[in-house]
Parts: structure tokens; sequence; C-alpha cells
């Protein structure tokens, strides 16, 4: 489920030193397929998606809806993140939550995309959503993953098995909305 509430979408693309958070647009389709094909990417995602299907099942403007942003680099999508709204989940502590995701393509892995990217989103969701907390859930495995998370303050709740490996439940607090004293 992508339901965020009632915020404006899109909302005017987000810049930050050197990346433009945006709506996806049709020109995006091509890294779209690149991103969901890739074996790299889909290590602790339980896979790749073969890219003959997606070619036929992607829509013109794939991901078009409130809460993903395509991530730019000079012109180019170099990765998505999403924040979305977790209705189903393996665990009960993410259920209801904004649930943050992201991928990005590997020639854009080691540069710190990901976390200049994340803060900027989660800067705009607590703006527009304020007083939530945001849960983040990865592979244990996932080294990176799990480093990002701890960057952008993401804390513990749970470690739990599923896909047939361990997986851990982060949470990060709620922004407390701006002019209020914690």
């Amino acid at each position: 489920m992508t339901d965020l509430g009632p915020i404006a979408w899109p909302p005017a693309p987000i810049a930050t030193e050197r990346l433009v958070l945006r709506e996806p647009a049709v020109r995006d389709r091509k890294a779209f397929i690149d991103l969901l094909a890739s074996p790299e990417v889909h290590t602790y995602l339980g896979g790749p998606r073969p890219r003959d299907e997606l070619e036929l099942e992607l829509p013109p403007v794939p991901e078009c809806w409130p809460g993903s942003f395509v991530i730019e680099l000079d012109g180019a999508m170099i990765g998505q993140v999403l924040l979305r709204r977790a209705a189903e989940h393996h665990r009960p502590a993410a259920v209801g939550k904004a649930d943050l995701g992201y991928l990005f393509l590997p020639q854009a892995w080691g540069f710190g995309y990901a976390t200049e990217a994340c803060a900027a989103a989660l800067d705009w969701f607590d703006d527009v959503l304020p007083g939530e907390p945001v849960v983040l859930a990865t592979q244990t495995a996932n080294v990176n993953s799990m480093r990002l998370a701890a960057k952008l303050g993401f804390a513990e709740v749970e470690r739990f098995r599923a896909w047939n490996a361990e997986q851990w439940l982060g949470m990060r607090p709620a922004a407390t909305p701006s002019g209020l004293d914690p």
C-alpha cells in the first residue's frame, strides 16, 4: 500500500548538494528496468526480475505514486527512494508506519548518494507528516544497508527471520513538528 495520507503530490523537486529527488517520468523507464533486473541490486531482495517481463509489465511511467522519488544525478536516474505506508509486514511493529526503501544502480554505489537522497526524503517526510515515525527493514547480511540505517538515525526494534535470512527492523523516531519543544 502506498497511501501517505493527505499530502500534496508531486512536491517540487528536492535539490541536495549533488542530487535531485523528483517524481518519476517517462524518460526513467529504462533505468527502472535496469534497476529491477539487476542481480547486484537484488542480492538481498529475493533476486532480480526477468528483463523481458519488466519490458512487458512496466507502465510508461513506473512507480508513479506519492512517496516514490527518482534520484537524479547530472540529469540521469541513478536510483529510487520510496516512502510508503507499511500496510502488510512480517512484523506488527511496522504496520501502519511509513516504510523507507531505496534502490540504486550499482554504478552509483560507494559515493554517499543513498545517504544524501534518503536524508532529503526523510526531511521532506518530516515536513509533510510531522510527528510520524519511519521504519526500515533490511537483511542483517546487507552490511551497507545496516550502516546507512545507523547514519540515518534508525535504531533496532527487532530481528526476525524471513525469506530464509535474518532480517533487521529499525525505527527512526518521529521528528518533532517545527516550533514545538520535544
